[in-house]
């Protein structure tokens, strides 16, 4: 044997990542590529960025915004972030409870990290996102889920003995997600204070995830959790710019908390990513500063007319949805389409019409979500028409 691969046998991959492969969501974006079709399956948010959000990025560089911020982020956006909240019943110190992230996925690696121990184990709920879990997995954490299950009204509940049947000695936090991807489901104030009771038995954080926070129909609210009493102190609100202002690719997040947990994470975000891209940072805050409730109300009054008219084209063509309350995506059972698996079906689904879709599986322990698929309507109105034509014709 070679002493090159006796060296090659000793060098061996961080067992914690092994499992982890391109998400689905990316695979069926690489698919549709392949084959020039309407991308549905990856919430990019293809929808135009507000122009007093882009004209303020060549300003901010014309301007010399271009060397490292603060690892809690520019002054500016902490200020603007920090009233943006107390609009929605939050109060957090822009000084020293407010860190700028790498997207709300940078907020939750952080949070994780700082607040958790390889072998702590953390509730989700059933449908997840992908991305909460391969984040934890990577951090050594324990996954442990909690099915909800569809209501005939199209809304998803939690069982309550599910829940404290999720409960162990090492679990330490509990994710709520909402609006949730790929759901949809609004989490009502009452079943926050559930969750926030529950939480405070078992003295167990809660990590929010509050992304589509202004995407929100049918007249329901959005509730932080933070925002309801007793429950600020044990738990981390973590949100992003990506959907609000169509900038999914400037990666623009923020995590807020008690300033002796924020102290933390600033230490952990400076370790990590040094700091976001201080120019978007600037040219957000400028933008910020100058959209107002109708733009918001606005974002939310167009997703549900976008809404409305794919769950009526999935309707039309037998693929009945859970018609979501929040987010922008459709999960749509598929069992009328052939194939075996979820990705048969959803391979089919592209191939026969151009449209690339999630399969179910991806958002799903073992052997769940084989019938669904995951449309995205965050889309122009000329993309979301021409899917839904397809639609039709399937």
């Amino acid at each position: 044997m070679t002493r090159s691969t006796n060296e090659d046998m000793g060098r061996k991959l961080n067992p914690r990542i092994e499992g982890l492969a391109q998400s689905a969501i990316r695979a069926m974006t690489v698919e549709c590529a392949k084959v020039g079709g309407i991308n549905l399956a990856q919430g990019i948010c293809d929808t135009p960025v507000p122009h007093v959000v882009a004209d303020a990025v060549a300003t901010a560089v014309a301007d010399g915004f271009n060397t490292y911020a603060r690892c809690e982020g520019v002054e500016d956006l902490r200020r603007v972030l920090a009233k943006k909240m107390r609009a929605g019943g939050l109060d957090y110190d822009a000084e020293t409870e407010i860190v700028v992230t790498i997207g709300a996925t940078g907020a939750f690696q952080i949070a994780a990290t700082a607040l958790l121990q390889p072998g702590d184990e953390v509730i989700l709920f059933e449908p997840f996102y992908g991305y909460h879990v391969s984040t934890l997995t990577t951090l050594g954490l324990v996954p442990r889920f909690v099915p909800m299950a569809p209501s005939a009204s199209g809304t998803w509940t939690i069982n309550d003995n599910a829940l404290e049947r999720a409960v162990g000695p090492r679990t330490r936090a509990i994710v709520v997600n909402t609006p949730a991807n790929p759901c949809g489901k609004v989490f009502s104030r009452g079943e926050l204070t559930g969750i926030g009771k529950f939480a405070a038995e078992h003295d167990l954080w809660i990590f929010t995830d509050e992304v589509y926070e202004h995407f929100v129909y049918d007249g329901l609210e959005h509730v932080s959790p933070a925002a309801i009493e007793g429950l600020r102190e044990r738990t981390v609100t973590m949100s992003s710019l990506s959907k609000t202002l169509s900038v999914t690719g400037w990666r623009l997040g923020w995590m807020a908390a008690d300033a002796r947990w924020a102290r933390a994470f600033a230490q952990v975000n400076d370790l990590v990513y040094v700091c976001a891209p201080t120019p978007l940072q600037v040219a957000a805050a400028c933008g910020l500063k100058k959209l107002g409730p109708d733009y918001y109300a606005g974002l939310a009054r167009d997703h549900q007319r976008k809404r409305d008219q794919l769950c009526a084209a999935l309707s039309e063509a037998g693929l009945s949805p859970h018609v979501p309350q929040g987010a922008y995506y459709v999960l749509a059972d598929s069992s009328r389409l052939p194939g075996v698996t979820a990705m048969d079906r959803a391979m089919h689904l592209l191939r026969a019409t151009g449209l690339a879709t999630v399969p179910g599986n991806a958002f799903h322990t073992a052997g769940r979500g084989d019938n669904l698929l995951r449309f995205c309507f965050g889309k122009t109105d000329a993309d979301m028409n021409e899917a839904c034509l397809r639609l039709k014709r399937l």
